[in-house]
């Protein structure tokens, strides 16, 4: 009797029960966010850089030839590596040919001037008779006048007087002749002496020998390899290769820093000159880059060059927080956990950063990746990212 009474009492209550889960409300579940990594917008250094690469050359190479042909070399006076002064001698070319030329045309000035004083002396004789022709044919004529003289003792008086002035003129060609004859022997002489005086080869300009192809005995000669190459104050430079979207970006005067095999520190140089063509065929232009520390450097290294094009403290932002899209640059912003799309306008790309323009304020926080799998709206656990150095 006892169990049968509980089992009513318990079917009794159990329609109660129910009806008491039915209207109470549901237990509230707390859903975890999922924690995506977020940078915050923040000022530093940026720099817009280019890189390019090249090899080192002169600045200007001069090449020295002999001014004279035809003579021996007697001696070589530097050697490759030497720096020379601006008029140092070279080498010497033998004198001997040039030796006895000048014997020559030193004879003949004094031939020449020999024969000035015979010309001058004839003149003077000339002159002297034709005077005296001349006042022959004078009283002659008077005394024809006068009927003392035939007619034929005038005549012949006069053609005497024409005579002695066709020797006078005679005389002074001869000896206009004879002054030009020293004005060539002089002139050849001259010119002797100016050779001789080149048989010194010198060097046109400062600088430092790179080449040298002179040989004692040779032959000098102006055609064919010269005798001695020098590199002008024994200046060099980068021929750098630059693309051509860089090319339009350089002006001279830019910093550049310049790296070489085995250097424990860059160069320091700065753009000099940036050549207007563009190779048709590689689409690369060349900056010619001056180095300050020369002699750490040689002719034929090659180096790269990384040259600053612009430098600022601006806003920036990891490179993988801007995404593209049809409406430009973007960046998802994370404001109070809710994440939002903010277009910005990006400008320098340095060292994994990227300059903020516009759009974004200091302290902002953005998604780091702009691949990551949050939409506008979504809400999400902010974890900081490892601050870039």
């Amino acid at each position: 009797m006892r169990r049968i009474l509980l089992t009513v009492v318990f079917l009794s209550a159990l329609p109660a029960a129910l009806s008491a889960q039915e209207v109470a409300p549901p237990q509230p579940q707390h859903q975890a966010l999922p924690a995506i990594t977020v940078s915050t917008v923040g000022e530093r250094v940026m720099r817009d850089r280019v890189i390019a690469s090249g090899l080192v050359g002169a600045v200007e190479l001069v090449q020295v030839q002999p001014l004279i042909e035809g003579q021996p070399i007697e001696t070589l006076e530097a050697e490759v590596g030497d720096y020379v002064a601006e008029g140092e001698v070279l080498a010497r070319l033998s004198l001997s040919t040039l030796e006895l030329q000048k014997s020559q045309f030193t004879a003949a000035l004094a031939s020449a001037r020999a024969t000035i004083a015979q010309a001058e002396a004839q003149v003077l004789e000339a002159q002297a008779s034709s005077d005296e022709a001349q006042r022959v044919s004078q009283r002659t004529a008077q005394l024809r006048q006068q009927g003392a003289a035939s007619q034929a003792a005038a005549d012949t008086a006069q053609a005497g007087a024409i005579s002695a002035n066709a020797r006078v003129m005679v005389a002074r060609q001869t000896l206009a002749a004879a002054r030009a004859q020293v004005l060539l022997a002089e002139a050849q002489l001259a010119n002797i002496e100016l050779q001789r005086e080149r048989t010194n080869v010198v060097a046109p300009v400062a600088g430092e020998i790179v080449e040298r192809n002179a040989k004692i005995g040779a032959i000098a000669a102006a055609q064919g390899e010269p005798m001695f190459t020098l590199l002008r104050d024994a200046a060099l430079e980068l021929f750098a290769d630059v693309p051509e979207q860089d090319l339009i970006r350089l002006k001279p005067g830019q910093t550049v820093l310049i790296r070489t095999l085995g250097a424990d520190e860059p160069l320091i140089g700065s753009v000099r000159l940036v050549e207007p063509a563009i190779d048709t065929e590689t689409r690369l232009g060349r900056a010619r880059i001056a180095i300050e520390r020369m002699e750490r450097v040689r002719s034929g290294m090659f180096a790269e060059a990384e040259i600053l094009i612009a430098e600022r403290r601006t806003l920036a932002v990891p490179i993988t927080a801007v995404g593209s899209g049809p409406e430009g640059s973007t960046v998802m912003r994370v404001s109070e956990g809710k994440v939002e799309r903010r277009r910005v306008l990006t400008g320098i790309r340095d060292d994994g950063m990227v300059e903020i323009v516009e759009g974004l304020a200091p302290g902002d926080l953005v998604v780091t990746k702009a691949a990551a799998f949050v939409r506008p709206g979504d809400r999400i656990n902010p974890v900081p990212a490892e601050p870039v150095n």
